[in-house]
Formats: structure tokens, sequence, C-alpha cells
């Protein structure tokens, strides 16, 4: 086995992980758009299937969230799950539950409005443990909940606003991996250390069609054989190229600790490897696994190679998969010929052949192992990020 590309020292200091993945998905459709179709692209002058960032995203963080055992939660029912605990937990009757739920929310005296359900009008992200952390605040003030229970006073903040944004401005590592919007409380955005892009299919695609059929399992009269419903959905096949870039000093700022950075830009690349939308899964079971991933520690930018399939990758005897990854280590090849390689700290690759591909750095054999090979390369033997 090779060792993976290594430029001759000094080295600058590694600051980003590039991930890219060739992927190819059977008749599937794993992200569909308001119609039910597969999502789609005009990309070099023909139409190809598309998969967006967030639908990807989310398997990827779950999957993250599971590895690293720190769960977080995007709602707007934060007062709802407030009170939940509240009455089913600790005893609470219901109307005193429901106030300390929207109380919650106008305690924090900012613009994080209440809508007609009790909902919030913004979706939060924070920590699994958040809800309890604000029930606790709750009980602790209940006498002053009790006296305004039923008053004008209930309108009006009756919890300790400094506690409450704690907790809303607190964060965990998945968290700190993919960032959180909340403008209306003061220091709780999280700029999101991952930058994922919106796969695409390296070649033209068009829809199939597929009608189906149900049939009834009551027995049927000989008068009604005929299915008890029929319809039809739309599906695509292809390759498909997906990218993501890892921000290590964002990282290692949202996390405060290097070790930890290193631990979550791990269960990153693993799962992002790993991850497949949900979408008609149970009639389609599209699990396939990535054809080739390459990663590349970088010092000066992050490089998304998706220009190389610009020109539809067109098919040969053996498919669309084999070219496209001629084509991703022919782009690279111009890349790393037009940029130098003074930004580049690692690169390596994994795939299903043997061919070689230079332009992507040293051949490992398996995923695990071009992961480990990248976070080895990007923190050193201090097991820190360097800025």
């Amino acid at each position: 086995m090779t060792t993976p590309h290594t430029p001759a020292s000094p080295l600058p200091s590694p600051r980003y992980i590039d991930v890219h993945i060739l992927q190819t998905l059977p008749f599937s459709n794993v992200n569909r758009d308001d119609l039910g179709s597969p999502k789609t692209v005009t990309y070099g002058g023909t139409t190809r299937t598309r998969v967006s960032s967030q639908a990807w995203k989310r398997p990827t963080r779950h999957a993250v969230e599971a590895r690293i055992g720190q769960k977080a939660r995007r709602t707007r029912r934060i007062p709802l799950q407030v009170a939940k605990i509240l009455t089913e937990e600790r005893g609470w009757p219901e109307d005193l539950a429901e106030l300390a739920g929207m109380q919650v929310v106008k305690s924090t005296e900012s613009k994080l409005d209440l809508d007609d359900n009790a909902t919030t009008a913004s979706l939060l992200f924070l920590p699994d443990e958040a809800a309890g952390l604000l029930a606790d605040i709750a009980e602790k003030h209940r006498d002053a909940l009790e006296k305004a229970l039923g008053t004008k006073a209930a309108a009006k903040p009756q919890l300790p606003k400094d506690e409450i944004h704690e907790i809303l401005r607190s964060r965990n590592g998945s968290i700190a991996l993919f960032g959180r919007m909340l403008a209306e409380i003061p220091g709780a955005g999280v700029d999101g250390a991952v930058q994922v892009a919106h796969a695409f299919t390296t070649h033209a695609t068009s829809v199939q069609a597929d009608f189906f059929t149900a049939v009834d399992d009551i027995d049927q009269w000989a008068s009604d054989a005929g299915s008890a419903h029929m319809n039809t959905g739309e599906y695509s096949s292809g390759v498909f190229y997906r990218y993501a870039t890892v921000d290590l000093q964002d990282l290692t700022r949202n996390t405060g600790d290097p070790a930890t950075a290193r631990e979550l830009a791990g269960a990153f690349l693993t799962e992002f490897i790993q991850s497949m939308p949900g979408a008609k899964k149970n009639s389609t079971a599209p699990h396939s696994i990535p054809d080739l991933v390459h990663i590349a520690v970088r010092s000066d930018r992050p490089v998304s190679l998706a220009a190389a399939f610009e020109q539809p990758v067109q098919a040969t005897r053996s498919g669309w998969a084999e070219p496209s990854r001629a084509a991703l280590n022919d782009y690279a090849t111009k890349a790393r010929l037009l940029l130098g390689d003074a930004g580049l700290t690692h690169s390596a690759y994994a795939g299903v052949d043997d061919t070689p591909r230079q332009a992507l750095g040293a051949r490992v054999t398996s995923y695990p192992e071009l992961v480990t090979g990248a976070l080895a390369a990007t923190f050193a033997d201090t097991g820190s990020a360097q800025a």
C-alpha cells in the first residue's frame, strides 16, 4: 500500500477537509420535489437528477449524533415540550404547565414570537436536554407562575431571562458541526463548520414512471376483481457526485477543544460517506455504497470538483460509473496543475476498482482507513487542529 500524498516540508497548517464522493444509485427517488418527482438541476445544458444538501445532511446529522452520543433537536415545539415534561414527569396541572411553556419564550424578552398554537415562529436547534433544563427553571419559579396564572401578569415575563438565554445559547457537537441560525437571542447563532453541496448526477437523466396497483386483501367478488388503488410513481437512477467540506478553524472555535473537533470531524466524514436519504426507501431499498471517495486536506481554500461534470459523462459499455471516476481524476489533474500543491497537505482515495487515480493522491484499501489517514494528517501528533 502506498503512503498518502504528503507534499515536502514545511507544510502550511491544514484548515479544510474536502470530501468528494461518486455514488451509483439504482432506480430510486431519495429526494422528491413538491409534486413527488425526483428533484432536478440543469447543468451543462442537460437535466440531471439532484439530491438537495438538506436531504443528505439530515440522515448524516442523525448518524453523527448516534455516533457521538449527543442529540440535538430542530423544533418549534419547545413550549409544548416543556409543558409535557412538567405534566407527565413532574405532576403539574395542565394549565400551569402550559403557562410555563409559553413563559419560556415570553421571558426571553426578544423577537422570538409565539404562534397561536403555542409554537415558536422560528425553528430552534437545541441540545436534546434543553427542554428539561428549561423545565427546571420553571420548577424553581413555580410560585411566581402560580400567582400569574389567570391574571394579566401571565402576559408578562415571569422567568429569569438570563438563565433562559444561557440554555438557548447552549450547543453540543451536532450544533458545532452544522451550525444554528437564531438571531433573536444574542450570541445564540453558530456558524456551521460543515458545508454540503447539492448532489447531482454526472450525466443527463430522465424521469422514469412506474405504474403500480394495490390489491385489497379481503376476498373480492368476481365483479370487483380490479385493484383497490392505482397510481404512478416517478424515479430515476444514475451516478451522483457528492461534495462537502469541513472548516477546521470554525469547528475548533465552535467546540473550544481540538480533541473534540477531531472526534466530530471523524464522525462527520464517516457518516457522510455512509449516509443515505430515506425517501421511498421501503419501495426501492437504494442502499448502495460509494464507488469512490477522495479526501483532500487543504490549507488555502475548499475546492469542489463539480466542474468535472459540467460536460455530462457519456455512458460506455460498462455504464456511467467508470467514466465518471475517470472524469473526476482528469479534472483533479487540471485543478492541481492550476492551483499548485502548496495548499494541499494531504490527498488520498479509496474505491471499488484498482485503477490508479494519481491526481487523487494515494490509494488506500477502505473508507475507514481513508478517514483515519485524513485525521492523522490534519490533527498531527498533538491531537489538535492547527488554526
